[in-house]
């Protein structure tokens, strides 16, 4: 038995650690995407404070990479744990992506999970909602960011960026606009992927509300029709009752 506690030790501890720092990760990402954002978007900062901001975004950086280098360490599995969080160690291997870290904000949205009790389909819809949200941003701020210094860029502003954002993630793309540098055909491509899997997501769920509905639908049509058999068949019972107190009262028919 003390084999088997100490065999779980390691998943406890990662559970454990995963829980103390959740919120904390979840408001640094937050400061990086504000950071990076600011860095992105701030067209007229100096040179000094560009500095300073691209030392804050290595700096949450190294914090997300030891980390991940701690619960690498808890884990018993480390193969299981690589793969469950693959995304992580994307995100902290490559700093060409960094920005995407701020995925993360998706934790936020565990909290509202508790609060929306047994509705599946809702927990689904607040999920899908928050990372669509998060996704075309840090999207359009990466493309943007990867693109605005090319002389060849079609993409030359934060609206354009947001436009191909949301055309290319609704696999609609009427090619207006389109990136141009590695980077940011790197960044089309996830948002191509991620597109396609959130619009399966959404489908899933709009059909399963309109499943719901039709079944709610047939299950008060009968309903409905069980009640008005049973209504028939009492007023059938009470007519039968009826006619045959009625009977008794004329007595039997007299000699022809």
């Amino acid at each position: 038995m003390a084999s088997v506690s100490g065999r779980d030790d390691p998943e406890q501890r990662l559970s454990r650690w995963e829980a103390r720092t959740d919120w904390a990760m979840t408001s640094l990402a937050v400061a990086f995407l504000g950071t990076y954002a600011w860095q992105v978007l701030g067209a007229g900062s100096s040179p000094r404070l560009h500095g300073v901001l691209e030392v804050a975004l290595w700096v949450i950086w190294a914090v997300f990479a030891a980390e991940y280098a701690v619960r690498f360490s808890l884990a018993r599995n480390k193969g299981r744990f690589v793969w469950r969080h693959l995304f992580d160690l994307l995100a902290v291997a490559l700093p060409m992506v960094r920005q995407l870290r701020a995925l993360r904000l998706v934790t936020v949205f565990k909290v509202l999970n508790k609060r929306l009790g047994a509705d599946f389909r809702g927990r689904i819809g607040v999920y899908v909602a928050g990372t669509t949200a998060l996704v075309v941003f840090c999207a359009a701020l990466a493309v943007y960011d990867a693109e605005r210094r090319s002389p060849d860029a079609t993409i030359t502003g934060f609206g354009d960026a947001l436009w191909w954002t949301m055309t290319t993630i609704s696999t609609v793309g009427y090619g207006d606009r389109y990136p141009v540098t590695p980077e940011g055909r790197l960044v089309a491509v996830s948002l191509m992927v991620g597109g396609i899997a959130l619009l399966g997501v959404v489908t899933g769920v709009i059909a399963s509300w309109f499943v719901e509905k039709i079944s709610g639908v047939e299950e008060s049509i009968e309903e409905t029709t069980r009640a008005e058999v049973a209504a028939l068949r009492a007023e059938v019972a009470a007519l039968r009752e009826v006619l045959a107190e009625a009977a008794l009262r004329r007595g039997p028919p007299g000699p022809g």
